[in-house]
């Protein structure tokens, strides 16, 4: 077997792990998972850390009943303290550096006129994913999990109908490697209507294993009442967990909706608290 087809196997058999364990009503233990996996317990232990970065039990942890009402209760970041500490403009996200730059309103009007977008399947920690880019960055990450892969795609197509889009996973790959394996710097291009660039900046600003809520988005980028809108703003962010829309839940504590399902929105908030934690 070669390295990338050892490569493969690894994901798909973590890719089966966590929907097993998701799927669970109650946490499965690691003699369990590793018999599904037709692995001995101390090889499935070791190639479950090595992927999702801490052991099958720890990542249970963080997705049970209430994990997101603890969080919210003790992990929460308060946005206007990071606005003034100079923080706005740019985030940091666990050990991954981003720099951004936003696309003008005039642009964005044009709905992608003129604009070529570079695109690919990669494989990720939370399932395969497709990635959007230009020469100045990611402009879009989808996760194909609960969609399926032809809807991922349609979706994303569909934000910026005008562009050019050009399969090119090479070109990407870089920005790609250093997102998914939390090392270096990637470059964001953030295409949408200016409203929604704020209240994707606003999200940028909460660090990796704490949440925040509509309203305090709402409250950051100045817009008190537009609780509704700032969901719908975050609900059209083209480019998942890099811009973790993942982390704002509703004042409940309850997950409320996520683009690419409630499942993939669960497995980022559990790895990212547990890595967070570890």
């Amino acid at each position: 077997m070669t390295a990338d087809q050892n490569q493969s196997y690894h994901y798909h058999v973590m890719r089966r792990a966590l929907d097993l364990i998701d799927a669970a009503d109650a946490p499965l233990s690691l003699e369990d998972l590793a018999s599904q996996m037709d692995m001995s317990p101390a090889h499935f232990q070791r190639l479950f850390s090595q992927w999702v970065g801490v052991s099958p039990k720890r990542y249970q942890q963080y997705l049970q009943l209430g994990q997101a009402k603890k969080m919210l209760s003790e992990h929460m970041t308060t946005l206007q303290v990071s606005h003034s500490l100079g923080l706005s403009g740019s985030g940091r996200l666990h050990d991954l550096f981003i720099r951004w730059e936003a696309m003008s309103p005039g642009e964005f009007a044009r709905k992608g006129d003129g604009l070529e977008v570079f695109w690919g399947w990669f494989d990720s920690p939370f399932d395969l994913a497709l990635v959007m880019g230009t020469e100045k960055g990611i402009c879009g990450l989808a996760f194909a999990a609960e969609t399926g892969t032809e809807a991922a795609m349609e979706d994303m197509v569909s934000r910026w109908p005008n562009a050019t889009f050009t399969e090119d996973p090479m070109r990407l790959k870089p920005l790609v490697d250093a997102a998914f394996e939390q090392k270096g710097e990637t470059a964001l291009h953030m295409i949408g209507a200016p409203f929604q660039i704020k209240v994707w900046e606003a999200l940028l600003q909460i660090p990796s294993g704490n949440v925040s809520t509509y309203s305090e988005i709402a409250q950051a980028v100045g817009k008190p009442r537009a609780v509704r809108a700032v969901g719908t703003a975050v609900g059209r962010n083209p480019v998942s967990w890099l811009i973790p829309c993942h982390r704002a839940l509703r004042k409940s504590g309850a997950l409320g909706g996520y683009h690419w399902g409630l499942p993939v929105k669960r497995a980022l908030l559990a790895w990212e608290s547990a890595r967070a934690e570890a």
